[in-house]
């Protein structure tokens, strides 16, 4: 598919979904190894030059930007790991065409960073945390962070950053028996805690069993209130949002199996290795890195994109009788 100039050219796709939204996997390292994330037998690490450096990840999004891409996550692995990442950070934020620019971490590394998080022009984070108990968190993630991880939470609830949106992995028969306490965590901070169908994604040493899915879970939480729908505003992501009367902050789900929100999806992935990846739980992928590295031009790369969203799916089927499980990995995708 040609078009006569990156300017003029919008990302809509085949079912008239308007891709806003672009995830930006920088690196496939973490610092922690979570049971339904990475397996025993680890997957080898991307080397330092199969990814994308900072330099071609700030061209791609120059040119997303043209095409209409306005919001901007940044994942991993874990992206505060990645050398240089604040830097980084102050250069996307600076952008012109992005109105949205959020990062998502593990928060091992929040506590002593967040004043350069926050001078780079970053001020909504989300935090990956399944569980408030000490000893599962080790558990769950190998490492003994919990308390390192909500030390930083807390700094940057001090330090103004909003919304600090808690991402909570619904896992059946580990952290289920906590869902109510999590969800009491808005009534002290204004915090937005998020309950996430577990989705199975490339390979880890996790069995999900019969899984926790988004009417269950709502059901559970309901013992401490009613739960009142809260009105949806520009850039909101696939979270059903809800709050509890007189709470500070939000409960969300979001029901990646249960009521998958594929028409409506306006996201695509750039991956740690410079793959563009138009479905999350697709493996399909365009590769960028190969066409960055051999000199092309910015409309070869806006083509790319064009490419990318001729093949994203209509639907995903991983709640179907005989789904497709997804290889790659998560830590690489970005989430």
């Amino acid at each position: 598919m040609e078009i006569q100039t990156v300017k003029d050219a919008k990302l809509i796709d085949n079912c008239n979904r308007h891709l806003n939204y672009l995830r930006i996997s920088i690196t496939d390292r973490c610092n922690l190894q979570c049971r339904y994330c990475v397996p025993h037998d680890l997957i080898p690490k991307l080397s330092h030059g199969e990814i994308l450096t900072y330099e071609e990840i700030l061209r791609v999004v120059r040119i997303a930007t043209r095409l209409g891409i306005s919001k901007v996550r940044v994942t991993g692995g874990e992206p505060l790991v990645r050398k240089g990442v604040y830097d980084f950070l102050k250069a996307l934020v600076a952008t012109e065409g992005l109105k949205d620019v959020s990062l998502t971490t593990n928060g091992v590394l929040l506590k002593d960073n967040l004043l350069k998080i926050q001078s780079a022009g970053i001020a909504r984070i989300n935090v990956s945390l399944d569980t408030l108990n000490r000893k599962k968190y080790r558990e769950i993630t190998g490492y003994d962070d919990f308390d390192r991880v909500w030390q930083g939470i807390e700094k940057a609830h001090d330090m103004g950053f909003y919304p600090i949106k808690l991402n909570i992995v619904a896992l059946k028969g580990v952290n289920d028996d906590e869902f109510v306490e999590m969800a009491q965590l808005s009534f002290r901070y204004p915090f937005h805690v998020r309950f996430i169908e577990y989705m199975p994604i490339g390979q880890s040493d996790f069995s999900a069993g019969s899984l926790l899915l988004a009417p269950e879970i709502k059901d559970r939480i309901r013992a401490i209130g009613n739960l009142v729908p809260v009105q949806g505003v520009q850039h909101d992501g696939p979270a059903q949002r809800y709050k509890f009367e007189d709470a500070k902050g939000e409960v969300g789900f979001i029901p990646a199996l249960s009521q998958h929100f594929c028409n409506k999806c306006n996201r695509l992935r750039l991956t740690a290795s410079g793959h563009l990846r138009p479905c999350l739980l697709a493996d399909h992928q365009e590769d960028l890195k190969d066409l960055l590295r051999k000199g092309c031009s910015d409309q070869e790369l806006a083509n790319i994109f064009f490419m990318a969203i001729r093949h994203k799916p209509s639907d995903h089927n991983l709640a179907s009788q005989n789904p497709t499980r997804v290889c790659s990995q998560m830590r690489a995708i970005g989430g």
